[in-house]
């Protein structure tokens, strides 16, 4: 996922975790609905005051909006996993073993 649909999909979980609409909060922002969509499929770059005003009607610091996103590595994410896996004792191992073999069946 890009930077900007991550962006885009904590915007939408902010949204509907106070559960506004769409119409809703781009009323509070001062945007089109069809702008905010936008936003939220990652598809536009909105201007800081966009965020600001966005994180304002979220009731969020505008940094909340980009905390820990990041675009995931594939190859990161491998070596996250075999970490984990090294690091863990044989019990913890034998039970990832089994929910990896679950989740990949």
């Amino acid at each position: 996922m890009e930077f900007r649909q991550l962006l885009g999909a904590r915007i939408r979980g902010l949204r509907t975790g106070r559960h506004y609409t769409q119409e809703q909060l781009a009323e509070k922002v001062g945007i089109n609905p069809k702008y905010l969509s936008s936003i939220e499929r990652g598809k536009e770059n909105p201007t800081l005051d966009t965020f600001i005003k966005l994180a304002a009607a979220l009731e969020v610091n505008v940094g909340d909006l980009f905390y820990q996103l990041e675009v995931e590595n594939p190859d990161d994410r491998l070596k996250s996993i075999i970490s984990l896996i090294d690091r863990a004792s044989a019990e913890q191992q034998r039970l990832a073993l089994k929910v990896l073999s679950a989740l990949l069946q």
